[in-house]
């Protein structure tokens, strides 16, 4: 294959419509996405960034329009999806009982990763949670939050990321540290979406950007 050679499609977004009642929320939004690429979209508050994204992932159904990831048709429930989509949207969800370390062990051990040992301590370190590894979730800051819940899509298979606004709650070396970390992943062939607002982390990654409800 060819430097050239034109990158296999790994999402494609055509003609999304998601209406609230009679509220247009987002209208006619178009989007292909390859292989080792990355789309930043920008827009003020409000202007429908965050229903694309959950459109995206399966957690908002499209009232028109069409989400492929890989040629299938997105549906939550859909493994296949799963297998090849990690999100970080909002603050997840996390069990309350469940240490920091057994939330990623789980995820890994969950979508049948190898070493799973191996993966979730370079994750914990990667994300600075090493020393936190053994605290539930509720007791962490918001910024140690936000690390568990990119560290989680971290221990997952992944050929889409996508990201809300991943910086939020992200300290200056945060935000550089996940710059660096995408755009690694962006070279072994990861595509990245994401909504951002931080031109650090669109630069850091190269992204293209796609401005959201500019009508």
């Amino acid at each position: 294959m060819g430097a050239m050679a034109k990158a296999k499609t790994v999402l494609h977004v055509d003609n999304l419509v998601k209406k609230f009642g009679d509220h247009t929320i987002v209208d006619k939004f178009s989007l292909t996405i390859g292989e080792g690429e990355a789309v930043a979209l920008t827009g003020r508050n409000g202007a429908g960034k965050s229903t694309i994204l959950r459109c995206i992932i399966g957690a908002d159904r499209p009232t028109e329009g069409t989400v492929e990831v890989l040629g299938m048709k997105v549906s939550e429930s859909n493994p296949e999806i799963r297998r090849n989509v990690a999100t970080v949207i909002d603050d997840l969800d996390f069990f309350p009982d469940l240490s920091v370390v057994e939330h990623l062990d789980l995820l890994a051990r969950a979508h049948g990763l190898d070493d799973v040992d191996e993966l979730v301590d370079e994750v914990l370190e990667e994300v600075q949670l090493v020393p936190q590894s053994g605290q539930l979730p509720g007791t962490l800051s918001s910024g140690q939050r936000r690390r568990l819940a990119l560290a989680t899509a971290l221990v997952r298979p992944r050929k889409l990321l996508v990201l809300d606004e991943p910086e939020q709650r992200l300290d200056v070396e945060g935000v550089a540290w996940l710059g660096k970390r995408l755009a690694v992943e962006k070279q072994n062939g990861l595509a990245i979406l994401m909504a951002s607002h931080e031109p650090t982390l669109v630069e850091a990654l190269n992204a293209r950007t796609v401005q959201v409800g500019t009508r």
